[in-house]
């Protein structure tokens, strides 16, 4: 094997591969004589199926396999020899080569040079809180909430109340709908809708119309309200009050505690709110690390296709949650234009994280693997099918293993820089 690396800009590299053809020959004919001494094809008895066939059968696929692990293995051998550590996935093509040689080239970008990564310069605050008592009474009245049920009231609608309306607004020229109403409904003092509809709408009764003008912000959702001043027009339907369940041995049940026990409920509440407030703390100390190690490295140029995929990713990812709300549409031509920022930042993180596990040793702890999965699949009814199949799916085993090596990181950074303790409540906590 031949190769050869040249610097196509700071980050950048491009590699050569010349393999020689007749070991990928002798390679395709050896694996192709394996498959004869088994092969079942109609016609044929086993064993006894003519070269030939047996190329024409499986030449092709058996000559890509063999070339892709060729490739793989004689591309992270000269990345090994020429101690090149590779910031992204390479783009392997192939280029004309010769009679004896299979010529590919890979480029690639590499990590920069961080110098002397010194984390004990970083200052980070690092988050305490506990699930109280007073939590776990937080969390039960929810679950009440959920479980309410609404009876029609026969007074003018207060905060908590549910209110049935039918409505049609009129901004400039435009009617929305254009024509007709559009009923709905909404829980006044919940926040699902602007705060000057919902003081309209408190004091109203069943059968009760009213015309108002609400001004609505620049980013409104729809397009025809935004930054106007819009005249809302309601007619009342409805009005109920809730009804909220007792704390019995059914409700209880209905959450999954089978005996219907009190204590036993609560027990798996603070199981529940324990594990939601250890992620909540672990995001607080990523985004504390992480900010410090931008603040720090700012400095360092990122590989620019790395950084510029990230961004294409990022806005994929915004354009899926926003479908996900009920909008609709395709990104825009440089949309990832506007990610490129946060982008950068991610990348300089996540590269500096990596280059900390590798200048430290630093190995995933099998134990902290199998505690994280284990909480995962705590959240399902059949935890153990969750497990299986993690343990089933390199995919997902491989995205598990990243996020518990990447927190093993972010720990080991955090321990060792200056830190200072912050106790806060639950809430705030788990406040984003």
């Amino acid at each position: 094997m031949q190769v050869s690396v040249e610097s196509v800009g700071n980050l950048e590299r491009r590699m050569t591969l010349s393999l020689p053809s007749e070991q990928l020959d002798t390679a395709v004919s050896g694996r192709l004589r394996e498959i004869a001494r088994d092969a079942r094809i109609k016609g044929f008895r086993p064993g006894k199926v003519p070269a030939k066939v047996i190329e024409q059968r499986y030449g092709q696929q058996v000559r890509a396999e063999i070339l892709d692990t060729m490739l793989r293995d004689s591309f992270g051998s000269a990345i090994r020899e020429n101690a090149l550590q590779l910031a992204g996935n390479p783009q392997i093509e192939p280029v004309p080569g010769g009679d004896d040689a299979l010529a590919y080239v890979a480029t690639f970008e590499v990590v920069p040079d961080f110098g002397d990564i010194d984390v004990s310069k970083l200052q980070v605050i690092r988050h305490a809180a506990e699930v109280t008592d007073a939590d776990i009474d937080t969390m039960i009245e929810n679950l009440r909430l959920q479980r309410r049920n609404w009876q029609t009231a026969g007074r003018a609608a207060t905060e908590g109340d549910m209110v049935e309306f039918e409505t049609w607004s009129q901004a400039g020229d435009q009617r929305v709908p254009a024509e007709g109403l559009e009923r709905g409904a909404t829980v006044l003092g919940g926040g699902q809708m602007l705060p000057a509809i919902e003081q309209a709408l408190t004091g109203m009764s069943s059968g009760e119309s009213k015309q108002f003008d609400v001004d609505f912000p620049d980013d409104w959702r729809v397009a025809e309200f935004a930054g106007r001043r819009v005249q809302v027009n309601v007619a009342i339907n409805r009005v109920a009050e809730p009804v909220m369940p007792d704390v019995d041995a059914d409700f209880i049940r209905s959450f999954g505690v089978k005996s219907g026990d009190a204590e036993q409920f609560r027990a798996d509440i603070r199981t529940n709110l324990e594990r939601e407030l250890k992620g909540a703390l672990m995001g607080r100390l990523r985004r504390e690390v992480g900010e410090q190690l931008i603040a720090a490295y700012a400095h360092v140029e990122m590989p620019p296709r790395l950084v510029e995929n990230e961004a294409r990713a990022m806005a994929a990812q915004a354009l899926e949650q926003a479908r996900r709300q009920g909008h609709q549409g395709e990104l825009p031509e440089g949309a990832h234009e506007g990610f490129m920022d946060p982008a950068r930042k991610r990348v300089l993180v996540g590269l500096l994280v990596g280059e900390v596990a590798r200048r430290h040793d630093l190995r995933l702890d099998p134990r902290r693997l199998n505690e994280t999965l284990r909480l995962i699949a705590s959240t399902y009814e059949e935890p153990q099918q969750v497990i299986e199949l993690y343990r089933n799916d390199a995919n997902l085993m491989q995205g598990l293993q990243a996020r518990v090596m990447e927190e093993q990181v972010i720990d080991w950074i955090a321990e060792r820089a200056e830190h200072t303790e912050q106790q806060l409540t639950f809430a705030e906590a788990i406040r984003q």
